[in-house]
């Protein structure tokens, strides 16, 4: 079963293909639950990359098959095939892109605002087992330093009118904790401001967890 979005991924693919034939692949191993692999799928859209999505089930721990410990040992997504470079960790996969595809930069060219884009806002410390009274202490305390340190200086975006890499993270982020764990967002309003800006974009959109091939297939089961 194909949806627009994919039908449109695939036709990029095929666009990508056409006009750079010695180009790399780009491949990401992701599971459509992952906010970690969600980042990236942001990432490559806001970039304007057509990749090959490659679902790992999680759940059917298929992170531990054979094939996928030779990725990544860790047993982890996402994970990004470019050509022969292999790259884990969300963090680092979207440094490679920004190092790799200059186009659609995710980090600003201000030394501030690029500062501010490199750190790691909110560390995922919590699993699914974990109680949501405790995520919604802990993820609101990091919500909390971050609506300080972005009042003032966000705009449409966290630091100004483009989407950069503080919104590839804070946005799935965001979208995790209001809807899986019931945080209050009006308690952060320059945050929620980001989210509802970002959840307008169709890059964000066609990364939505349920839009990804595997989530299609699990629904329909």
């Amino acid at each position: 079963m194909e949806t627009k979005d994919n039908k449109m991924q695939m036709h990029r693919q095929d666009e990508s293909s056409s006009s750079s034939p010695s180009a790399p692949k780009l491949v990401l191993y992701s599971y459509w639950q992952s906010s970690c692999a969600w980042r990236i799928r942001f990432a490559l859209n806001l970039k304007g990359l057509s990749y090959e999505y490659r679902a790992v089930n999680l759940d059917k721990g298929e992170q531990f098959t054979p094939e996928f410990e030779k990725l990544n040992p860790l047993h982890y997504v996402p994970v990004l095939v470019d050509g022969d470079v292999v790259v884990s960790d969300s963090y680092a996969i979207i440094l490679h892109l920004e190092e790799n595809y200059p186009q659609n930069p995710l980090l600003p060219s201000d030394p501030q605002l690029r500062a501010i884009n490199l750190q790691k806002y909110v560390e995922e410390k919590f699993g699914p087992a974990e109680r949501a009274a405790w995520v919604q202490i802990h993820i609101g305390k990091g919500f909390s330093a971050l609506e300080k340190l972005l009042k003032g200086r966000a705009g449409t975006y966290s630091t100004g009118d483009t989407a950069y890499m503080a919104d590839v993270f804070l946005a799935p982020q965001i979208a995790v904790a209001a809807n899986k764990f019931n945080v209050d967002m009006s308690k952060f309003p320059t945050l929620d401001a980001i989210y509802k800006s970002c959840i307008a974009m169709p890059e964000f959109e066609a990364s939505l967890p349920e839009r990804q091939p595997d989530a299609i297939h699990a629904l329909v089961l």
